[in-house]
């Protein structure tokens, strides 16, 4: 899914980032993703907590668009997911700070071996630096597209009780 957030200078930036879960009946409302604390999105989202995700199938003409506040989820669901990755995938938490610049490829690759080398013939411990956020949306919106670009776009948002409204959108 493309995840937007937005910088305390109001800059946007877009990634792609891997939905891990979605919550409700029990669980946090919302969509799971994960990545280290010190990353581009994680600052701008501890500066503006409110961010944007988009699922797109452009196959099938669709695509669903959500908003909403987000707030960090619980170092157990962090952990729970960071061991069920593969232990390259563990090391290279370690390994990697996110979104810093380094000198070179190679200071990577060192940097992965080290923390290999570390940890080896033992779990790899889930760092205080890397966790997951959970987005609550206040609006989704479903988009499908027509013939002539007139597209069908049905948009929910939140009232004040909580219930969720429908509205069509022109497209």
């Amino acid at each position: 899914m493309s995840l937007a957030t937005v910088n305390a200078a109001g800059q946007p930036s877009a990634r792609i980032v891997l939905l891990k879960g979605v919550g409700g009946g029990g669980r946090p409302e919302g969509f799971l993703f994960f990545t280290n604390y010190g990353s581009r999105k994680s600052a701008d989202l501890e500066f503006n907590p409110r961010a944007g995700l988009t699922f797109f199938w452009p196959e099938l003409e669709r695509q669903v668009a959500i908003e909403g506040a987000v707030r960090k989820a619980s170092r157990e669901e962090a952990d729970t997911y960071f061991h069920s990755r593969p232990a390259a995938s563990q090391l290279g938490a370690w390994a990697s700070r996110q979104s810093q610049v380094v000198p070179a490829r190679e200071y990577l690759e060192e940097k992965f071996d080290a923390v290999t080398a570390q940890y080896a013939g033992q779990a790899v411990p889930l760092p205080p630096f890397w966790g997951g956020y959970w987005l609550a949306p206040s609006s989704i919106e479903f988009w499908q597209g027509g013939p002539g670009r007139i597209h069908d776009r049905l948009r929910y948002t939140r009232d004040e009780t909580g219930a969720w409204r429908i509205e069509r959108l022109s497209p």
